[in-house]
C-alpha cells in the first residue's frame, strides 16, 4: 500500500526532527562531519546496489532509508553552518530537474529519449560546464566511470552507428593485445588490455547491458559454485587445496546444474 502524500511528508518530517535530537544529543552524531560520513556514505550506497541487483525489495527499502539518512545527515551539517539546508538541496534538484526538462516545463519538443540525452548534455553546457565530461566524477570505479563516460559523448552524437562495428572493435583491440602479449611488453599489455575493456564495456552499451550489472551477477555465480566446491571438500574431510582439479571439475559442472 502505497502512503498518502500527507503521511509521506509527516515521515519525512520525523526524520528530520530525530535528525536534529541525534545531533543534539548523541555523543557520535555531534562529532561527524561532512568528511567522516563520506566513506560511509559510499559502503551505503555500495549496500543499496547490492539489494538492488538480488531484487531484494524489502532490502532495497531498509538500504534505502540508510541513504536518505546520509542525505539529511549531510544538509544538517550544512544547516550548522549556515552554507544548506535541506530545504536549499530540494530546491536546487527541483530547479535543475525543471530546467533539464524543457518538453516535460517548456515548448522544446521530443520524438524519444536519444533527443531527451542530447538535450540534458546540451544543457548542461549551457550551465557553463566547460566539457560533456565535465560531470564524470573522478573517483567512480574505473568500469562504471568507462560506462558512463561513453554514454555522454553518445548523448552528444559521438558514437558508433551499428554494434556490429563495436563488435569489430572489440576484435581489433584483443589482435593488438595479443601483439604485445608476444612482445612480453608488459607496459604495453597494461595499455591494450584497457582498451579491451573499454571496447567490451562499449559494446555491452550497445547490447543494452550494463557491464557493472553483468560482471557483478558473474561474481556472484562464481562465489556461489565455488563454496559449492568448498562444501564437497569438506564432506570429504578435505581441505580445497587438497582436491585435485579433476574432482574440482566434477563440483564445479554439478555447481553449474543448481
Amino acid at each position: 500500500m502505497t502512503n498518502s502524500r500527507e503521511e509521506q511528508l509527516k515521515a519525512f518530517d520525523r526524520l528530520l526532527t530525530i535528525m536534529d535530537e541525534l545531533r543534539a544529543q548523541c555523543p557520535w552524531d555531534k562529532k561527524q562531519t561532512l568528511q567522516s560520513l563520506r566513506h560511509l556514505t559510499i559502503e551505503e550506497t555500495y549496500e543499496l546496489g547490492d539489494a538492488i541487483l538480488d531484487n531484494d525489495l524489502a532490502e532495497v527499502k531498509k538500504e534505502l532509508g540508510d541513504v536518505l539518512l546520509h542525505i539529511v545527515f549531510y544538509a544538517k551539517i550544512g544547516s550548522e553552518t549556515g552554507d544548506f539546508d535541506i530545504a536549499d538541496v530540494a530546491n536546487e534538484i527541483c530547479e535543475k530537474l525543471i530546467n533539464r526538462h524543457p518538453h516535460i516545463y517548456g515548448d522544446v519538443k521530443v520524438e524519444n529519449e536519444q533527443d531527451v540525452k542530447r538535450n540534458w548534455e546540451s544543457l548542461k553546457l549551457k550551465e557553463g560546464n566547460k566539457s560533456v565530461l565535465g560531470g564524470v566524477p573522478k573517483s567512480l570505479p574505473a568500469l562504471v566511470k568507462a560506462n558512463r563516460i561513453q554514454d555522454k559523448v553518445a548523448g552528444v552524437g559521438f558514437d558508433w552507428e551499428e554494434p556490429q562495428q563495436v563488435f569489430e572493435k572489440v576484435q581489433e583491440e584483443l589482435a593488438e593485445l595479443q601483439v604485445e602479449v608476444q612482445r612480453a611488453d608488459q607496459d604495453k599489455m597494461e595499455s591494450e588490455f584497457g582498451d579491451v575493456l573499454f571496447s567490451m564495456i562499449n559494446y555491452a552499451r550497445f547490447l543494452n547491458v550494463n557491464p557493472e550489472n553483468a560482471l557483478e551477477r558473474t561474481n556472484k555465480k562464481f562465489i556461489k559454485r565455488f563454496q559449492y566446491l568448498e562444501q564437497k571438500a569438506e564432506e570429504l574431510n578435505k581441505s580445497i587445496s587438497e582436491m585435485t582439479l579433476s574432482e574440482m571439475d566434477i563440483y564445479w559442472e554439478e555447481a553449474k546444474g543448481l
